[in-house]
């Protein structure tokens, strides 16, 4: 480490080190980093800095994750149509947490549920 704290690779990661080698979890290479980070692993990089005549190991690690409820990923939210004269539908799907949406005059309902109530064919984009 240098004075204040900072690497020698933190104070030049400004400037892009050509990647040599990336390589996935698993692979020979990573299974020291991949039981030291587990499932938040993505990669891991051999980086190569030739005026300095250095190699760097670097790690490509999630940190956060969350879930896009619009997208329609398995516990998000999808668009169902529902005409307007089905208004038992409108009380089921509204029973099942669903709420409309008055710009886009759709409703909105968790995938879950409507794979319960046997709309799949109701969704749309």
């Amino acid at each position: 480490m240098r004075e204040g704290g900072k690497s020698e690779i933190a104070k030049g990661a400004k400037r892009r080190l050509p990647v040599r080698q990336t390589l996935h979890p698993g692979k020979k290479g990573t299974l020291r980093l991949l039981r030291q980070f587990g499932e938040k692993l993505v990669c891991v990089r051999y980086r190569d800095d030739r005026k300095a005549g250095k190699h760097y190991k670097t790690v490509e690690l999630i940190v956060d994750e969350w879930c896009d409820e619009a997208a329609g990923t398995a516990d998000g939210w999808v668009k169902v149509r529902i005409g307007y004269h089905e208004k038992g539908l409108r009380i089921l799907v509204k029973s099942a947490g669903g709420y409309w949406d008055r710009a886009q005059r759709v409703w909105y309902l968790r995938i879950m549920e409507v794979k319960r109530l046997g709309l799949e064919g109701r969704v749309t984009d």
